[in-house]
């Protein structure tokens, strides 16, 4: 699927330049800079999803940890005494 962009002189002056400093061509640096967006609102959006998912089953169940539990056992991460993650309550 091919696709065009139109971009000002400013910013593919820039993106020129940029090609150069990297040994790149600019055409590489333009997918690269679209690929990282893409990657970074698609994290995004898995992100909000996860936390609303979340939300939905802490109003269906009440079920949670407070904040306070969930620093105590992140605190273990990587320490001989690492523990489990705590059991959900309401």
């Amino acid at each position: 699927m091919a696709t065009s962009l139109k971009l000002d002189e400013e910013i593919k002056l820039k993106i020129h330049s940029l090609a150069q400093l990297r040994r790149r061509t600019d055409h590489w640096i333009m997918c690269e800079a679209i690929r990282k967006y893409v990657e970074a609102e698609e994290s995004k959006e898995n992100f909000k999803k996860e936390a609303l998912e979340s939300w939905q089953h802490y109003q269906e169940t009440g079920l949670h940890l407070t904040g306070e539990e969930v620093e105590q056992w992140l605190s273990t991460w990587g320490a001989k005494n690492e523990v489990e993650i705590p059991q959900c309550h309401e």
